[in-house]
């Protein structure tokens, strides 16, 4: 009788069930989740992900790169394939599926769009609390609330009115993308601006503090297009509410003279990493006021005259 040999074999794909499966136990949100499902389906047009992984080479990964590039993917969204695929490789490499990894795609440099002051005095103006509807008020306090602290609005949508304490002008996060908790400083207009809208929304310690007109939780998409009609309104064009993050960022490190260690605490970013980008793509910057620091413009406004040698 012929003796059965030990051989482990699986499809990159079902390994890579099996990866989601782990994150999911370790808590991985589901928006994440969702992502690397996304990014396997996007891959697998580039990959032959029903191949055994033990099987894949490095060839196999620099030919799925060139394919990309050959389609016309934007080097920043090859980088989030590759960061995706190296953080699978690294599981698998762990579990002794395979010993191949991969390096990160490298991403361009852009200069973030922010919001202008111009925009800004428009998305900030009070409306009249006599004529505004619930729903634009809030809107108004949302925005007030992220030129305030930069946060993403997932943290927007899980603050609770328990989580404030307006006595002492913090705001704490519970629900945040690393899921550490944080405490916040809000500044006194924002203090001021929220006694007077929780006067308006009433509601218990447990209900969310910007909710919906019946007092439910707003959903990702109903922040989202509220946001967007509330700007369109106000004649700005631009309607993400990320860009109120970078916009803080900007405002806090070049108008206000912050620092990137407080900025990375504001932020929730784990590491210096992610802050130093924002360091680093807000250079365009140091233009301003930059005749003050040039040793040139210095030297050229001296009391001293070069003479031609003759």
């Amino acid at each position: 009788m012929k003796k059965i040999k030990m051989c482990q074999t699986a499809k990159i794909r079902d390994v890579y069930k099996d990866f989601l499966t782990s994150r999911k136990v370790r808590g991985v949100s589901e928006k994440t989740l969702e992502t690397y499902s996304t990014h396997l389906h996007a891959m697998s047009k580039h990959l032959d992900i029903e191949q055994d992984i033990a099987d894949l080479k490095k060839r196999d990964l620099e030919n799925m790169i060139a394919s990309m590039r050959e389609s016309g993917l934007a080097s920043n969204t090859i980088n989030s394939y590759t960061r995706t695929l190296k953080t699978f490789l690294s599981w698998c490499n762990r579990e002794g599926y395979t010993s191949l990894n991969i390096p990160l795609y490298k991403a361009e440099e852009t200069i973030k769009e922010t919001y202008t002051d111009g925009e800004l005095k428009a998305l900030l103006k009070k409306p009249d609390v006599h004529k505004c509807t619930f729903a634009e008020f809030r809107n108004w306090a949302i925005i007030n609330f992220l030129l305030n602290s930069g946060c993403r609005a997932a943290t927007v949508r899980g603050i609770q009115i328990r989580d404030l304490d307006l006595d002492n002008g913090i705001v704490y996060y519970r629900h945040t993308k690393n899921k550490k908790a944080q405490v916040i400083p809000l500044c006194s207009p924002m203090t001021a601006i929220l006694r007077e809208y929780l006067r308006v929304r009433g509601g218990g310690p447990s209900d969310y503090l910007f909710c919906t007109e019946s007092g439910e939780q707003l959903t990702e998409n109903g922040l989202r297009q509220s946001i967007a009609r509330y700007n369109e309104r106000r004649g700005v064009l631009k309607t993400s509410i990320h860009l109120f993050r970078h916009t803080f960022a900007r405002k806090y490190l070049i108008d206000c003279g912050g620092d990137a260690f407080t900025l990375q605490r504001l932020l929730g970013h784990s590491t210096l990493n992610m802050t130093k980008h924002y360091c680093a793509i807000f250079d365009a910057d140091i233009t301003k006021n930059f005749d003050s620091l040039s040793p040139l413009a210095q030297m050229k406004g001296a009391d001293t005259r070069i003479r031609m040698e003759r």
